[in-house]
């Protein structure tokens, strides 16, 4: 077979796969604590990898090299940086956040908000938070699966690939399909396939990366240095503040990702927290290697005349694997990219309906829906069409900026809240309200004064500017008001 027909084969089968596992775990989704929750069963394999999958999934395996390929060495203080938000994140909410969940019954990230500040306006407000950053990190997703199937459909001359929105349509059947049968347990053991996979696939494809240009890596930078100095330099073509603004927002912002916190939720065993961050660092740090080592020779090769240019800076990784890696790498490579995207989406419209369905009910009336389950389900296919037309009208066009602006819109109105509010007893849930809002409101006027043509200066990433705001404004209030009273039980566990 050639090239084209063992990678089309390898996608075909692992969409088969997704279909056998949604199948399986709709077997085991009995009510919403299972669909949510997975029923607070997951051992620390499967935490430690669904962890850093649920990062590296689109935004990083697509988006990640279309940042090298157009940013040069911008993007590595992403890679450098999100290691210490994983131990930030750890040491900060890991243990109290399980207890909470455990003690309160806690099936989401707005429980918790809940919980700790005694406020349905806190709960809404937080379930909001989500569904915005939901909305935008999801539209990443689809759009790296979208992106990916267009270019194997272009290859194979399958019928639809020159349309972009067709292939949107087609990502988006097979997520909600998925989704709605799998709940949060789908998601987290396809983390675990393709968490594995990846990271042995990541060796190869750097290796086989290297190969392709004379001193690997070293000859690939001095290749980029001649063409353009300034992206083989310490801050690439963003700059200084651009770099700096996303260490920052990578270092703090790990904490306030509902995606990987709700994940803390579902140990087995509150002390399984420990054992899962070197798992999560190690996987993350392997996998890593794939975002650097084809975006830099994709680069590489199209200075060299060896490749023509791209017409779009996130076809670096589709490009790489069809014309340089050996057809049964390229295969397992695009199958894991599909796992990734698709257990990562889940996570996200699994936290998004919780915040529908969940949330906001019992936020405006003080119980809950009938028929939880149900209405979640039908939550996850409206949730998927919003995140597809924001994909396709979105103004910002790279994946990995996409993918950016995410991660900003959780970490600017969750890190106060949830990072310093359970570390913090005198933090106060209007202060909470108050720093919720202002990150909203910021972020909607970015996203509106980027639409109508209008960029941040000297790259600085817009979710900084709202997540330094609503911080200081967090603990601004939090000082000059009075301390609320908190429940017993919070308060042992935040002394812990």
């Amino acid at each position: 077979m050639d090239t084209n027909t063992i990678i089309l084969s390898c996608v075909a089968g692992y969409m088969l796969l997704c279909l056998v596992i949604g199948l399986w775990a709709m077997k085991r989704t009995k009510n919403t604590h299972d669909f949510f929750m997975a029923s607070r069963n997951l051992g620390v394999i499967v935490t430690g990898v669904a962890l850093f999958s649920s990062i590296m999934s689109g935004f990083g395996f697509v988006g990640g090299p279309g940042l090298i390929y157009r940013m040069g060495a911008s993007s590595i203080w992403i890679l450098v940086t999100t290691p210490i938000g994983w131990a930030l994140a750890f040491f900060l909410v890991a243990k109290r956040i399980r207890l909470l969940a455990e003690q309160r019954n806690a099936m989401s990230l707005p429980d918790i908000a809940a919980a700790r500040y005694e406020s349905r306006t806190v709960r809404a407000l937080v379930a909001i938070a989500v569904l915005c950053g939901v909305i935008a990190y999801l539209a990443t997703q689809i759009k790296a699966m979208a992106f990916v199937l267009q270019d194997i459909f272009a290859k194979n001359g399958i019928w639809g690939h020159e349309s972009v929105v067709f292939c949107v349509a087609i990502s988006c059947a097979v997520l909600v399909f998925y989704c709605v049968t799998g709940g949060i347990i789908a998601s987290v053991y396809t983390d675990l396939f393709q968490g594995l996979m990846m990271m042995v696939v990541a060796v190869f494809i750097f290796f086989t990366a290297i190969g392709h240009v004379d001193r690997g890596i070293g000859g690939m930078m001095q290749l980029i240095h001649t063409d353009n100095a300034e992206s083989a330099s310490t801050w690439g073509t963003l700059g200084m503040l651009g770099c700096l603004s996303w260490f920052l927002l990578f270092t703090l912002g790990v904490v306030g990702q509902p995606h990987v916190v709700t994940k803390m939720m579902m140990t087995r065993r509150v002390e399984d927290a420990r054992a899962s961050l070197p798992i999560t660092l190690i996987g993350y740090t392997i996998t890593a290697m794939l975002w650097i080592s084809i975006g830099l020779l994709m680069r590489a090769l199209v200075l060299n005349g060896d490749h023509e240019s791209l017409l779009r800076a996130d076809d670096a990784a589709a490009q790489f694997l069809q014309n340089y890696a050996h057809p049964v790498l390229a295969g397992l490579a695009f199958a894991g990219l599909f796992a990734a995207i698709m257990s990562t989406a889940d996570g996200f419209l699994n936290i998004g309906a919780a915040a529908i369905v969940h949330d906001l009910p019992k936020a405006f009336t003080g119980r809950g829906i009938t028929r939880e389950l149900f209405w979640a389900r039908i939550a996850t296919v409206g949730l998927a069409v919003l995140a597809a037309l924001f994909a396709l009208q979105s103004p910002i066009k790279l994946i990995g900026q996409l993918g950016a602006f995410g991660w900003g819109v959780f970490a600017s109105a969750l890190v106060p809240v949830i990072g310093l509010g359970l570390n913090w007893r005198s933090a106060t849930k209007r202060a909470a309200t108050v720093a919720i809002a202002s990150s909203l409101v910021i972020n909607a006027g970015i996203v509106i004064y980027q639409m109508t043509g209008g960029a941040i200066p000297y790259g600085v990433a817009g979710g900084v500017i709202a997540l330094l705001v609503s911080t200081i404004l967090f603990i601004s209030i939090s000082i000059l008001s009075k301390p609320d009273p908190l429940a017993a039980d919070v308060e042992a566990i935040m002394e812990l």
